[in-house]
């Protein structure tokens, strides 16, 4: 069942992440991004807001130097190479990446930083709930193995698989162009370190 459920929701994000930039135009994203900015500026503050933008922007130049899309300064330089094969190459590179389709793929990348942004801002305070929800979890079938009393597989398999399918809608809900409240990504961690320790607590331990 775990297994079926990681690889539909696998699936279901690739298809997503491959058709959203074919939908919607690159302005969309980026309109998306600055209406966000603005809501976490009045809802958490200038401060904390312009480091997710500062950290986002950084996060975008990194991931510039592993697209696809090559920038000017890498074109091939027409030194030792026949001119006129240099330019076919730089035109044929400009129209297979400099369409709508790539350049909406660029503003995707940067909704999506922004928003991963959002959530590391807060990652650090949370991270002790997760913990404390993974150790709950695990005093939890240490008691249940010491007292024999009986596992549940079947409520494992449950939170384990809503654990799966809430981290594959966090990544979806980065790249939808929609509204997110500056509240809710911050709340992954605390879902998602609650069914963790849920499923751990439901684990068979042998003896």
């Amino acid at each position: 069942m775990i297994r079926a459920v990681a690889v539909v929701s696998l699936l279901i994000l690739l298809v997503l992440v491959l058709y959203v930039p074919a939908a919607h135009p690159p302005e969309r994203f980026l309109a998306q991004l600055r209406a966000e900015h603005e809501a976490a500026a009045a809802y958490w503050g200038g401060e904390p807001a312009t480091r997710m933008l500062n950290r986002s922007l950084r996060m975008q130049e990194t991931t510039a130097e592993i697209t696809p899309i090559p920038a000017a300064k890498d074109a091939p330089s027409p030194a030792g190479v026949n001119g006129a094969v240099s330019r076919e190459m730089s035109s044929v590179n400009q129209r297979l990446f400099n369409n709508a389709y790539f350049r909406a793929v660029d503003a995707l990348l940067l909704l999506a930083s922004y928003r991963f942004a959002t959530l590391l801002e807060w990652l650090p305070e949370l991270t002790v709930f997760v913990l404390a929800a993974l150790v709950d979890g695990g005093f939890a079938r240490l008691i249940k193995a010491k007292e024999f009393l009986q596992h549940d597989p079947e409520m494992f398999a449950l939170y384990a698989s809503l654990g799966i399918a809430a981290l594959c809608a966090t990544v979806i809900g980065f790249v939808l162009p929609v509204r997110l409240h500056p509240l809710l990504l911050p709340c992954v961690p605390l879902v998602v370190g609650l069914l963790a320790g849920r499923a751990v607590g439901c684990f068979h331990r042998r003896g």
